[in-house]
């Protein structure tokens, strides 16, 4: 149409009508056409040519592929022969080395990658002696400003060391310290303790050192273990240091507690009869791929060897699985098999169709979810969760309680355990005035418990000079904070007292106490597990097998301080655990 208004010949008569201006108009229009495509067509010839010559250099370049970057121009022609070359490399290099796989997800695999490709053709890899030494030594630094990071914010809410003793695969002792704030949890050290006497004083004497360095106004309190020379420990440390105190790992306990419940004979019995059809289902493929084929079917959990958690969770996935299970032993299709006329078969038979082993599934599922719930809370060290033990034993309790209708007899085996681990391991004054200092309990009326132990807990606390500088001041506002008055009975501070994080709400709402807000937020930031210190071991086992060399310790705990607290900057960047320790704070007050 252009050419046919411009008069432009040979494609298309043309126009006789149009005026002059609009004719040239046209005519100038198709001229930048024109000079557009000639450009265009210079620029591919051009890369053409660029093409011929970097045959050579393509095996040295990869396309750059990190989230958010943008496509370098080589990266756009790159070949899928080229990346395909770049791919072996890296495979041959992975199969060579024995490197796991998984090696591929770590965060720092691509920036690795990216580095190297910046710089270019080239790149010779660090040497053996560099990334044994001065590497370590550089990367050690970098994390050490991390831990500098995360100290200055220690003097306001305070952090808890966390101590855990462990052996090796090589038969030795170690014990491993981190620091946990609000802001991150941070490896310090681990100490071999093969060749020293693990007796109290020894212990305090290793905690003391510790405390030094963190900085003993810095300190809370010191989580461990529940043997009784750390508790012994712990309490000459109290005597050395007024204002630290020990508490044991709650996590810890709370496995403790569901041990004793799974040694109850019935409970053997019922996890034995559970194991017995499980065993079954999985050792039979042809029944589990008649169960896959069922609407909405999910894998059944089978228990640990070592988590007593997961018995009562394999007991629930069993019972979850009840109409599932039963619709296949009564279908024709196993009832034709062979399997149905062997002694296992008519023994999973009779377990299945079993009313009352159902309805004993069912119970221990009540019993145990508000124990493994607090569990996850506990464990979930994202976020404090000093102030939330005591109440949550106090509710397990009253729930086991309410499902037996208060019939003594019945809850009695189950309540007298846990009241036996609260009062030789839990009664801590530390738990007590975290839990009166909490406002998601203080403001819930129906449900708070007005036992003498709490406000005894908190007088110890406060009665610390050494942990209060103006005891009195703090008990008169303690009063203004239990009543709801001054700043406290805003209708706003009442309504977050049930949706924030506590110390983040004693932040909000402390004109009316700023004694009693120092010591909230300082009790309120711990958390209350030194389960991170596990978590740890098996970074040790990843770093130190029988088939490598022999590591000296101290190279070890280099290793073993960047691993752990480069994990630990990673996953406290991702803002996902938070909202994570929300939803089990909304599902464990759902449940109840």
């Amino acid at each position: 149409m252009k050419q046919h208004l411009a008069g432009v010949k040979g494609n298309i008569a043309a126009c006789k009508k149009v005026s002059l201006d609009v004719r040239h108009q046209m005519q100038e229009n198709l001229k930048g056409i024109s000079g557009k495509k000639q450009e265009i067509q210079e620029a591919r010839e051009n890369i053409d040519i660029y093409d011929e010559h970097a045959t050579e250099e393509d095996n040295f370049f990869a396309p750059r592929t990190s989230a958010g970057s943008q496509p370098s121009i080589k990266s756009v022609l790159a070949s899928k022969q080229v990346v395909h070359r770049a791919d072996m490399a890296v495979a041959r290099w992975f199969y060579d080395s024995c490197i796991p796989m998984n090696a591929l997800n770590s965060p720092f695999a691509q920036k690795a990658i990216d580095a190297i490709t910046a710089i270019g053709p080239g790149y010779k890899l660090p040497t053996y002696h560099m990334m044994r030494v001065n590497l370590l030594k550089d990367c050690r630094e970098e994390c050490k400003l991390l831990v500098e990071a995360y100290r200055s914010s220690w003097k306001e809410t305070g952090c808890t060391i966390m101590a855990d003793g462990w052996t090796d695969v090589r038969s030795r002792t170690l014990i491993n310290f981190l620091v946990y704030c609000p802001r991150g949890l941070s490896f310090l050290k681990s100490v071999d303790a093969s060749d020293i006497k693990k007796d109290a004083e020894t212990l305090c004497e290793l905690f003391s050192e510790v405390v030094e360095w963190v900085g003993v106004c810095n300190v809370v309190q010191i989580v461990t273990d529940n043997a009784a020379n750390y508790k012994k420990a712990g309490a000459l440390l109290h005597e050395k240091y007024a204002n630290i105190y020990w508490s044991p790992c709650a996590a810890h306990c709370l496995n403790l507690i569901l041990k004793e419940i799974c040694s109850m004979n019935h409970v053997k019995d019922l996890a034995n009869k559970a194991s017995k059809v499980t065993i079954l289902v999985y050792n039979h493929i042809f029944l589990l791929s008649w169960l896959r084929k069922r609407e909405g079917w999910k894998e059944i959990v089978r228990p640990g060897a070592t988590r007593f958690a997961t018995t009562f969770i394999t007991l629930k996935s069993v019972h979850d699985h009840k109409h599932d299970l039963q619709a296949l032993i009564t279908s024709k299709y196993f009832s034709d098999s062979k399997l149905s006329k062997t002694v296992k078969g008519k023994e999973a038979t009779s377990i299945i169709l079993d009313n009352k082993f159902w309805t004993s599934c069912l119970i221990m599922t009540k019993i145990s979810g508000p124990i493994i719930r607090l569990l996850r809370i506990i464990d979930a060290d994202e976020k404090p969760s000093l102030g939330y033990v005591y109440d949550g034993l106090y509710r397990v309790r009253k729930a086991i309680k309410n499902l037996f209708k208060n019939n003594k007899r019945l809850y009695k085996p189950y309540t007298s355990i846990i009241k036996s681990r609260w009062d030789s391991q839990f009664r801590q004054g530390i738990h007590s005035a975290a839990y009166f200092l909490n406002p998601t309990f203080q403001y819930d009326k129906d449900n708070y418990s007005h036992k003498p132990e709490v406000m005894q807990g908190l007088v110890e606390l406060i009665g610390n000079k050494d942990v209060c500088s103006k005891p009195k001041d703090a008990m008169m506002e303690v009063r203004l904070f239990r009543d709801q008055l001054e700043s406290f009975g805003k209708p706003i501070a009442i309504k977050l007292a049930m949706e924030m994080q506590p110390d983040e709400w004693w932040r909000m709402f402390e004109s009316s106490a700023p004694q009693l807000q120092k010591l909230a937020i300082r009790i309120l930031s711990q958390t209350s597990s030194s389960s991170g210190c596990e978590r740890n071991w098996s970074v040790f086992e990843k770093i130190h097998t029988k088939r490598r060399n022999r590591l000296e310790h101290q190279r070890l705990n280099d290793l073993v301080y960047v691993r752990y607290n480069l994990n630990m900057r990673n996953r406290y960047n991702f803002h996902l655990p938070s909202f994570k320790f929300y939803i089990l704070i909304v599902l464990y007050f759902a449940y109840f």
